[in-house]
């Protein structure tokens, strides 16, 4: 069953039926949360590298915000 074709399926859900569904939907997404993208991973180890070998560092607060950033991208 492709997205869409779930999507038109919503509004003939139950009110149970749609809560067990955002429930699972929580869980799974929940679940999901630690796992990095391989995008985010390869511009990890590349900055890393790129540290190690004399390359730009940077301070804490562009590392928090570059994350910041990257979930934000992440988020459907």
């Amino acid at each position: 069953m492709s997205f869409n074709e779930i999507v038109a399926e919503l509004p003939k859900l139950t009110e149970n039926e749609k809560r067990q569904l955002l429930n699972l939907l929580s869980h799974e997404l929940r679940d999901n949360a630690d796992q990095e993208s391989p995008e985010f991973l390869a511009m990890l180890e590349a900055r890393i590298l790129a540290a190690d070998s004399g390359g730009r560092i940077h301070t804490l607060a562009e590392a928090r915000e570059a994350v910041k950033n990257t979930a934000k991208r992440a988020r459907p």
